[in-house]
């Protein structure tokens, strides 16, 4: 079977909250517990993946969120902005891939390449003339993996985690049409 028939994406919708509320709760801790405060890191996950904010997330409509299955298991997500949505620039041309998470045991199988290229192929369907996202400093398997994927830095910014700041490096991908 060709990876492209055992892999599947869904776009989540509000009846699925919970399960995104589990699956990103799941995937930040396991992607950043060792390196950062436990009371830091559940603050964070607290304010950020309660019920009513994902609802709200969910509700914007310049925001998508799809799962990713892998051989029909639930192995991860994607978050997409443009517009408003964008965290840190509100680029009308670009969009921002602001999440993409694959639990522990669904890492190396690329998924995260799949749904960076989704993203990629998103941004050019929308008309948009780039694609950017923010990585952690010291995320450096995800900072290789997007210089691979050809993302470059652009900027930065400063990302809270409960009470400790951390410097994130923001990477931009120029699209050609």
């Amino acid at each position: 079977m060709e990876k492209e028939v055992e892999i599947r994406l869904k776009v989540v919708t509000l009846q699925d909250v919970k399960q995104l509320q589990k699956i990103s709760m799941e995937t930040f801790s396991d992607t950043f517990k060792d390196a950062n405060d436990e009371a830091n890191l559940k603050e964070y996950l607290k304010n950020a993946y309660n019920l009513e904010q994902l609802k709200s997330e969910l509700s914007d409509l310049d925001s998508n969120f799809y799962f990713v299955y892998y051989k029909k298991k639930l192995a991860g997500y994607l978050k997409l902005n443009v517009s408003n949505a964008q965290t840190e620039t509100h680029d009308i041309n670009a969009l921002e891939i602001e999440r993409i998470y694959i639990k522990p045991n669904f890492k190396r199988l690329g998924l995260g390449k799949y749904l960076l290229n989704y993203a990629i192929e998103k941004a050019k369907e929308l008309q948009k003339t780039s694609a950017w996202l923010g990585v952690w400093e010291e995320n450096i398997n995800a900072l290789n993996f997007y210089k691979k994927m050809n993302f470059v830095c652009f900027s930065e910014h400063v990302f809270e985690l409960g009470g400790e700041k951390q410097r994130d490096i923001l990477m931009k991908l120029i699209i050609n049409e």
